[in-house]
């Protein structure tokens, strides 16, 4: 009796909190409406059994947070419930501000594995890089644990010290890395010169990148006339909306920077740019990489959609993560991140699953690693052109990779430091009038 009793009272209450957090429900056919509240009674039998059986009694905040955490994650691999710890923390890492190794990480086949580590970061240093599968942090293994515990057992005392074991492609062993972790302060926007020309690197999207770019052109255009920038997008996992539209918008006088459409497709939220601010048109190289993702590929794709193109896309195929997540705040402190829309480029192309495919394929030299893209995610949500060719990506990549094989015996130091960057400064000086371009 007491069993009846507790499982009704459970099952009113999943109904009741179901009607009460979404009355849309009215809006649906009768038959969907008793699809919903018969697996509302299966959670609520299976939340009972669990209440009544497990071998200690568990809290009911653990059990409800546990629910909709798999809820969430069963969607995507980018929707995603944060506890109130967790809430706060992705708060700081849009800023920029936050301390541990610097890597960013999804789950491939239930293990931790590396998108990319974030330049000037211990793990950076360190030597990991993408495609990494994180077997082991210190003594725990990561194949039963959630990205969010891995982060938090990553995160810590900026000082201390921290061991990772990953499996690398190619590699017969694990590999062992030994590192302290950092406060991580990301500097979203660097800048160089290189033979004349300004290469601008974009780590991250965060909350001031448009101003940190806008004041490093400023400073390099008080020097002498700007010739042309190399706008470096590589291993850039991406951030803020806002600032990609920004960045594009900086080089870009008017028209569509990007759209997204979500379930309503009626409904497109559109971002164009303004006349005010735009940059002289001078050349313009972007390069990008598997580890360019997201906001990364806005920009990219933005400017590669113009008519006529505003930059040169080089470098090797981008990551492919062309989704939309909102993050919604919680009562109790918590919050959500929820898939919504995808990303399209002005010219209408689906960022998601295919990624941008540059004008020109620039392989690095020490590329024997493959790259984690958002194809290989299980879950992810499959692009419709995520199949095609890829405007025939593969082959430029061997004659590209042909090409430089048979170059690397007269290598220029640049070359040998940063091959793709000695190609991007090789275009703009093609572009520029009586200048000698070495072949």
């Amino acid at each position: 009796m007491k069993m009846k009793r507790t499982f009704s009272v459970v099952a009113t209450l999943s109904i009741c909190a179901f009607l009460l957090g979404g009355a849309w429900t009215f809006l649906l056919s009768e038959n969907t409406v008793k699809d919903v509240y018969k697996n509302l009674q299966l959670f609520a039998k299976v939340y009972d059994l669990v209440k009544r059986q497990y071998v200690e009694e568990p809290k009911d905040e653990v059990l409800v947070q546990g629910a909709i955490r798999g809820m969430l994650e069963g969607l995507d691999p980018h929707s995603a419930f944060m506890n109130k710890e967790e809430f706060t923390e992705m708060q700081s890492d849009s800023k920029g501000e936050f301390g541990g190794l610097g890597i960013e990480i999804a789950k491939k086949n239930g293990m931790l594995t590396v998108i990319s580590p974030i330049e000037d970061t211990p793990a950076f240093e360190a030597g990991i890089k993408s495609g990494d599968v994180i077997v082991k942090i210190g003594d725990q293994l990561t194949d039963k644990i959630s990205i969010f515990d891995a982060v938090k057992i990553m995160r810590g005392k900026p000082g201390s010290p921290i061991e990772i074991w990953v499996r690398r492609e190619g590699k017969e062993n694990l590999m062992q890395f030994k590192m302290k972790r950092a406060r991580i302060n990301v500097k979203s926007v660097t800048a160089k010169e290189v033979e004349g020309y300004p290469v601008i690197k974009i780590k991250q999207f965060l909350e001031r990148t448009s101003d940190e770019m806008h004041k490093s052109l400023k400073e390099y255009a008080s020097k002498a006339p700007i010739k042309g920038v190399v706008l470096d997008l590589r291993n850039n996992p991406g951030g803020l909306l806002q600032q990609a539209v920004e960045v594009a918008d900086t080089f870009i006088e008017k028209g569509l920077i990007v759209y997204t459409q979500g379930r309503d497709k009626a409904q497109v939220d559109k971002k164009f740019a303004v006349a005010k601010g735009t940059e002289p048109n001078y050349p313009l190289v972007v390069l990008i990489n598997g580890g360019s993702a997201s906001a990364s590929e806005i920009v990219a794709g933005a400017l590669q959609d113009q008519t006529p193109p505003r930059a040169h896309i080089m470098g090797t195929q981008s990551f492919g993560k062309g989704s939309v997540q909102n993050v919604i705040p919680l009562e109790d402190g918590s919050g959500i991140k929820l898939t919504v829309a995808l990303y399209y480029t002005p010219k209408s192309r689906m960022i998601q699953g295919l990624g941008i495919t540059p004008d020109e394929i620039v392989k690095p030299l020490d590329d024997a690693v493959a790259l984690l893209r958002e194809k290989d995610l299980p879950g992810h949500i499959i692009g419709k052109n995520e199949t095609k060719d890829e405007k025939g990506a593969e082959k430029l990549i061997e004659k590209a990779a042909a090409k430089k094989a048979a170059d690397t015996s007269k290598l220029t130091a640049l070359e040998k430091e940063d091959f793709q960057l000695s190609k991007a400064i090789a275009y703009l000086k093609s572009k520029q009038p009586n200048i000698a371009v070495k072949k």
